[in-house]
């Protein structure tokens, strides 16, 4: 059987579910994680549903089916089954781990108080972070299907300085596997920095947490 975290590994290589129309429906890799994944002409739905109502609520979205996976009326027929909540569809990017030290000086902190440190732990599992000595926040931890996801956060006085791609790069440095981002569409910002770090674009990803 196909699971969650083998097509995402499979794609962190560059390869990717065929790109013919289909819809893949495959169990929740956890109880805190369901949603869907869409790669080129193909999605991953994850999720204890019914893989039958899944393809009843596709096909009821009467949209393109190369869309249907994102499309707004499917998005809330799921949330509304499940009794979950999400916040936005994003971008999803990867990166390759690289060899030698970060370029930037970097302190490993705990303070769970921190915004984003706090935001990663209701997210994700073994939650590392570190901040900056030229100022921000650099966050990893494991989250959707196990995969190591990383987040970033700069200070509006550091910002324009290429900080953020200087964090996302030195989190290649601090891991031993693919490192994955999730990036709202519209923080073309934080995209720019990623993709000039060395992250490739995958995909597009939705996810369904517990309310």
């Amino acid at each position: 059987m196909e699971t969650l975290r083998g097509i995402l590994d499979a794609a962190a290589r560059g390869v990717f579910p065929e790109p013919d129309g289909g819809i893949t429906v495959v169990p929740q890799p956890s109880a805190r994680d369901a949603g869907v994944v869409s790669f080129t002409a193909h999605s991953v739905v994850f999720t204890d549903e019914d893989p039958r109502w899944v393809r009843r609520a596709l096909a009821a979205s009467d949209c393109d089916p190369l869309a249907a996976s994102m499309n707004p009326r499917f998005l809330a027929a799921f949330l509304e089954r499940t009794c979950r909540v999400t916040e936005c569809v994003d971008a999803v990017l990867v990166g390759t781990p690289l060899a030698g030290e970060p370029a930037v000086v970097l302190k490993e902190v705990t303070d769970p108080g921190h915004p984003r440190i706090a935001y990663a732990l209701r997210r994700r599992d073994a939650v590392r972070a570190w901040t900056a000595e030229a100022g921000g926040v650099l966050v990893i931890g494991r989250g959707v299907a196990g995969r190591l996801e990383v987040s970033v956060e700069v200070g509006a006085d550091v910002r324009h300085r290429g900080l953020g791609r200087s964090l996302v790069t030195a989190a290649r440095h601090l891991v031993a596997e693919p490192l994955w981002a999730q990036v709202a569409p519209g923080n073309a910002r934080s995209l720019r920095a990623f993709q000039a770090a060395g992250y490739r674009p995958v995909g597009s990803e939705a996810l369904l947490r517990p309310r």
